[in-house]
């Protein structure tokens, strides 16, 4: 019923969305999933037009894409290297007959970014320094992974086509390549909403 809501445009809250989760999973909601009021308006933001692809870098759970994927006509995918993450984001899927959406288990550094027109990043890498509020113990985390993965996001998105969105959720300045230009902000600064305007190759770089 949450996700007919979703498509009516029936706000619905996120204690009634984590319905569908394991309590296991929901506990996890304000910490670490995007709320479905942020899903909504960036998802928006991101399809500027029918079968825009979207990535989700870091999908956790998969509530940004299910919510996304129900909200407009793009086609959502979800990276994420916890394996029981995206079979439940899977299952779910399935169950809720969300077609234009699949997730993936892997690594971000194994994913092609010139595949996908838009993006969104809800700093999944933070927890490589934040550990004391980690998922779960399934993954290595380390402060290293953090420069890792935040260099590689900086030299992908410097690579992507003029026109590109990209949507930050409490996200650092410092993953945004000088050709991106932020449109707008939402929540006091935290959402913040980007697109690739030159074709520039210069990096931001990472703070020591």
């Amino acid at each position: 019923m949450v996700f007919e809501f979703i498509k009516l445009n029936i706000d619905i809250t996120d204690d009634d969305f984590n319905l569908i989760y394991p309590q296991t999973i929901s506990i996890l909601d304000k910490k670490h999933w995007t709320s479905v009021a942020v899903a909504k308006v960036s998802s928006e933001y991101l399809v500027d037009k029918p079968g825009t692809r979207v990535l989700d870098i870091g999908s956790g759970a998969g509530k940004f894409c299910l919510v996304g994927a129900s909200n407009t006509q793009g086609h959502f995918t979800g990276i994420e290297q916890r394996a029981e993450l995206v079979d439940l984001s899977k299952r779910l899927a399935d169950s809720y007959s969300i077609q234009n959406v699949k997730f993936i288990h892997s690594n971000i550094t194994e994913i092609d970014f010139r595949r996908y027109d838009s993006f969104y990043f809800y700093n999944s890498f933070y927890e490589n320094i934040d550990t004391a509020n980690r998922i779960d113990d399934s993954v290595h985390l380390d402060k290293q992974l953090y420069q890792q993965y935040s260099t590689f996001l900086i030299a992908q998105f410097s690579e992507l086509p003029i026109g590109t969105r990209l949507v930050t959720n409490c996200s650092p300045l410092t993953i945004i390549p000088n050709c991106f230009k932020l449109q707008y902000s939402m929540r006091g600064g935290l959402l913040r909403f980007w697109e690739k305007i030159e074709d520039s190759k210069d990096l931001v770089m990472m703070p020591n």
